[in-house]
């Protein structure tokens, strides 16, 4: 099994490879997807030297945490397993949240049954809840690692002032936030924050959902979930789309695929980034993984970077009922 770059995430001696797996599409998110075939992607993965899987209750509502449990038998030890809690269903309109410290509890013990392993290596809060004090939350984030059933902990989408008042109740190993070269004025801003702290940064989504692998070249190939993404909705999605072509154009230069370029500048933001690029398909995965071979300067950095500047993007990163959850 290769060996890849690997990263720390915080200062307690957790570490993982550079690129990661995000689980979430194995649940049909973005087409139906296969049971067994996405059990033989992870247990590809492995084989390639990922070590980082990232799943959430909140993805088939436990259908990607059995998924996950199903594949990792036999191999729980060689990676780290993390997961999330936080999001309710609300049929009809946008998930809810809960933060509540008898949910954490609940929620911990019924994702532990589903992945069938007694701890979860990195247990997230998916989504902060405005209602209940992010202490109450992380207490009962702490109770859970007090008892062994959780190693370290994270936020997902937490705003930096969240975040702070979070690591004083204990250490939050990483937080994780979409950021890409179409978004990365939320994620630039919490680094300000986590890095003095010594907290590590996650990037989901860094491929834009799709948008910067240059394969979606025309409206006409938008459907399904991404449909409701701003960033692929008719009135944005040509402005968006000239962004990428200079991406696809410096890809070109560089002899990389956009996926790749986008990758690597991604990793080159720092070391305290790691990312989870996620897919259904061996060969993406392959690619996504090729992104550590694209050596990139200082200046080709910043050249990406111009190419697409901060807040560029047409479209929020989420529907409006989506926006409200993030950054909390």
């Amino acid at each position: 099994m290769p060996t890849l770059p690997h990263r720390a995430l915080g200062k307690a001696g957790l570490s993982v490879a550079t690129i990661g797996l995000g689980c979430m599409s194995l649940s049909g998110v973005y087409g139906e997807a296969d049971d067994a075939a996405s059990e033989k992607l992870v247990r590809a993965a492995i084989d390639l030297g990922v070590d980082h899987f990232d799943s959430s209750d909140m993805y088939g509502w436990g259908h990607n945490e059995q998924v996950l449990g199903r594949a990792l038998k036999g191999v729980r030890d060689k990676v780290v397993l993390a997961t999330k809690f936080g999001q309710t269903q609300n049929p009809g309109g946008p998930n809810g949240v809960n933060g509540r410290p008898d949910f954490v509890i609940a929620a911990c013990e019924a994702s532990l049954k589903r992945l069938g392993v007694d701890h979860i290596d990195l247990y997230y809060q998916h989504r902060v809840d405005p209602g209940v004090p992010i202490e109450e939350t992380v207490g009962a984030m702490k109770q859970l690692v007090e008892q062994g059933k959780v190693r370290f902990l994270g936020l997902s989408e937490a705003r930096p002032a969240t975040i702070t008042r979070a690591h004083a109740v204990h250490p939050i190993a990483c937080v994780q936030t979409e950021y890409s070269l179409l978004y990365r004025q939320e994620a630039e801003e919490t680094r300000a924050t986590t890095r003095p702290l010594g907290i590590a940064f996650v990037a989901y989504a860094p491929l834009g959902r799709g948008f910067l692998t240059g394969v979606l070249q025309d409206f006409a190939q938008i459907d399904g979930r991404r449909a409701a993404h701003p960033r692929f909705q008719e009135q944005n999605f040509a402005a968006n789309r000239k962004l990428v072509a200079a991406v696809e154009a410096i890809a070109r230069e560089k002899g990389c695929t956009p996926s790749q370029l986008c990758i690597a500048w991604l990793l080159a933001q720092g070391e305290d980034v790691v990312t989870i690029p996620g897919t259904r398909y061996l060969p993406r995965l392959e690619e996504n993984l090729g992104g550590l071979a694209v050596s990139l300067s200082a200046a080709d950095v910043a050249r990406i970077s111009a190419a697409v500047p901060v807040g560029a993007a047409a479209g929020t990163r989420y529907p409006a009922g989506g926006m409200q959850a993030v950054y909390v």
